[in-house]
């Protein structure tokens, strides 16, 4: 897609800051959704233009007008979160979106989605695409990433291509998300292995995120998903290592065994069914995503979207050494 005028959600966040770097790069005028003085103020300081305006609020249509794409990667990601206002967010947060994209005759859509919405707390081995979803979410994020890319799909035309990008486990620079929980848990001194961490993760670096979304700007088909990874699986431990060690951390080598964690994860189950408000040191959705193999292959957005990884893991490394360091 040639230099051109695209309307962002979630533009203030992890995923939303790399894209505008990566957007106005390119050399497209971006117009991002914000709440806040706050956000405005940090997307404008990346180049974008803020527009004040709400996920839910159905005005947002008129913001679209002569926009030649929507990039819609607002999402509420926790993964302790089991309220009401997640699913609002996630799923009719992207029904508003994309109905207001497609009354304003924008073209293209593009989902940021997550490979939670597959996740069931089992290993997930060399996914693809239509990898059924699971029968039974292990929490409201991913039963609300799920959901929501019923969503967009449902609202795909000819003349509106929605396509979604599932991306597992976004890491790199600037991480405002995972990483400042990881380290906390790192320096109280209650991160440890499940299992020893060997078992393999598909991750992705938000570059590589980036690339997707501009190689699906370009090519692909609507009414699509498409899995983004960093190419090949590597032990989760190897990945949580080199990006503890970057931030100068030592890494811990305390080890719990899985089967104790599924019993945690079944007493969070039974506090939230009683609605206690007490809450056990891990969730279900947080195991899913965490304790056991979730592997992509990414083959369909290489065939489709002539994507390729453009941060290799130890090109991600050197990036956050040197945003530590200087």
């Amino acid at each position: 897609m040639s230099s051109s005028t695209l309307f962002l959600t979630g533009g203030s966040g992890y995923v939303g800051r790399n894209l505008i770097r990566r957007l106005c790069g390119d050399g497209h005028t971006v117009h991002a959704l914000v709440r806040s003085d706050a956000a405005a103020t940090t997307v404008q300081a990346l180049g974008a233009q803020a527009v004040r305006g709400d996920l839910l609020d159905p005005g947002i249509a008129q913001a679209m007008s002569g926009c030649a794409a929507v990039v819609h990667a607002a999402a509420d990601t926790d993964h302790r979160n089991a309220s009401p206002t997640q699913w609002r967010t996630n799923v009719e947060g992207t029904r508003n979106v994309l109905t207001a994209a497609r009354a304003a005759g924008v073209p293209v859509a593009i989902v940021i989605s997550s490979e939670s919405a597959l996740t069931d707390g089992t290993p997930l081995c060399s996914a693809k695409e239509d990898q059924p979803y699971p029968a039974r979410a292990p929490g409201t994020y991913g039963a609300s990433k799920a959901e929501a890319e019923r969503v967009a799909l449902s609202l795909s035309t000819p003349q509106f291509a929605v396509k979604v990008l599932r991306p597992r486990f976004i890491w790199g620079r600037d991480n405002t998300t995972a990483m400042p929980y990881l380290l906390e848990a790192v320096r109280s001194g209650r991160f440890a292995w499940i299992d020893g961490g060997d078992y393999l993760t598909s991750a992705t670096h938000v570059d590589n995120v980036c690339e997707a979304v501009s190689c699906a700007l370009q090519r692909g088909a609507g009414g699509r998903i498409y899995h983004v990874t960093d190419g090949a699986p590597v032990p989760f431990r190897r990945l949580i290592s080199a990006q503890l060690q970057a931030y100068g951390e030592e890494v811990p080598q305390k080890k719990v065994p899985r089967g104790v964690l599924r019993a945690i994860v079944t007493v969070d189950d039974m506090l939230r069914a009683l609605r206690l408000p007490l809450r056990a040191p891990m969730t279900r959705q947080e195991f899913a995503s965490s304790a056991v193999e979730v592997t992509l292959d990414d083959s369909r957005a290489r065939r489709e979207l002539g994507y390729r990884p453009v941060v290799t893991l130890e090109a991600g490394i050197a990036q956050l050494k040197q945003q530590a360091y200087g």
